[in-house]
C-alpha cells in the first residue's frame, strides 16, 4: 500500500538554552565531519544529551538532541 502525497521530511532541530548553537552561529578548530558532544541540565533539572557535527566552512549542525531525567544529581 502506497502513502501518495505523504510529506517524511523531518523538521531540523533546534537549539535551546544551554545549546552550543543557541542564539549564535558557532565554529570549531576541528576538523568536518568531527561529531562535538554537549550535554547540560535544563529546564526543571532535565538533562539535554546533543550532537554536533562539524560542517566543512567549520559551522556546527546540530544533528541528536534528547531530553531524560537526570538521575546523575542527588
Amino acid at each position: 500500500m502506497a502513502l501518495a502525497g505523504c510529506n517524511t521530511t523531518v523538521p531540523p532541530l533546534e537549539p535551546i538554552p544551554g545549546s552550543l548553537t543557541y542564539g549564535r552561529v558557532a565554529y570549531s578548530p576541528y576538523p568536518p565531519g568531527t561529531v562535538i558532544k554537549n550535554t547540560f541540565l535544563g529546564k526543571w533539572g532535565y538533562r539535554t544529551f546533543e550532537k554536533y557535527v562539524v560542517q566543512p566552512d567549520g559551522t556546527l549542525k546540530l544533528t541528536y538532541q534528547q531530553t531524560a531525567p537526570d538521575f546523575l544529581t542527588d
